[in-house]
């Protein structure tokens, strides 16, 4: 059965691990982060590895996944796909992964299963004041290995599709909008529901292009930033 995070992130390691895969960009506090294909899979592999070894996913676990379009929900992303778990964007699920202001909806979506909240500190900073009986992720991650045993019996992807149906629709999307390997692809669209995952995330990595994701878009900002990123596509 097919791994989706191996599926997406193998040809990419093999092609050019070293070369950038997601620029995060956020206008409103001047944020610049650039995660190579190497550095997002050891992310990955960290996230998956916490969930496995310490919130007991395994295949079949729904991983409720309440976060922005951001450089770490990508890591939580392919890291959920690489233990064979599933991705929801609602409840119900066994597990949820948060920011501070989403924890009511955790609560709600988990009931007694495991919530953990991301800071989405650039540093790395752990969340303030936390409850007691969550996992602070940015504590909790680092201490995982950055390798990974992907599943081998991967349960459903994302919402109830396998990821042979992920990936073929995500190469679809990607395919509509005429995407390419090595494209440079600027957007600062969400990732609210299963069709944006597919569209602007998993479509621009499972044709080899890269991805520049921007919060909080400043519009004057656009045309200097398709200059030094050498952008080549605009999602909008």
């Amino acid at each position: 059965m097919l791994n989706l995070a191996s599926a997406v992130l193998d040809p990419l390691l093999d092609d050019n691990a070293a070369g950038p895969r997601i620029t995060y960009y956020d206008d409103a506090t001047g944020e610049r982060i650039e995660l190579s294909t190497a550095t997002l899979a050891n992310w990955a592999a960290k996230t998956g590895n916490l969930l496995r070894d310490e919130l007991g996913a395994q295949p079949g676990t729904t991983v409720a996944v309440l976060l922005p379009a951001h450089w770490q929900t990508a890591a939580v992303l392919f890291g959920i796909w690489w233990i064979g778990a599933e991705v929801t964007l609602s409840g119900p699920a066994d597990i949820a992964l948060c920011t501070a202001d989403r924890l009511d909806e955790a609560d709600e979506a988990v009931g007694m299963g495991e919530i953990a909240v991301l800071s989405l500190d650039p540093f790395g900073k752990p969340v303030a004041d936390l409850p007691v009986g969550l996992t602070d992720y940015a504590t909790a991650v680092r201490a995982q290995g950055d390798q990974i045993f992907p599943e081998t019996q991967p349960g459903p992807a994302l919402g109830g599709r396998s990821a042979e149906q992920v990936l073929a629709e995500a190469q679809s999307a990607a395919a509509a909008r005429n995407l390419e390997p090595g494209d440079r692809v600027l957007t600062s669209l969400g990732w609210s529901t299963p069709e944006d995952l597919l569209a602007h995330v998993v479509g621009v990595f499972a044709v080899g292009a890269s991805l520049v994701q921007v919060a909080n878009p400043d519009p004057g900002a656009a045309p200097r930033r398709i200059e030094t990123e050498k952008v080549t596509r605009v999602l909008d």
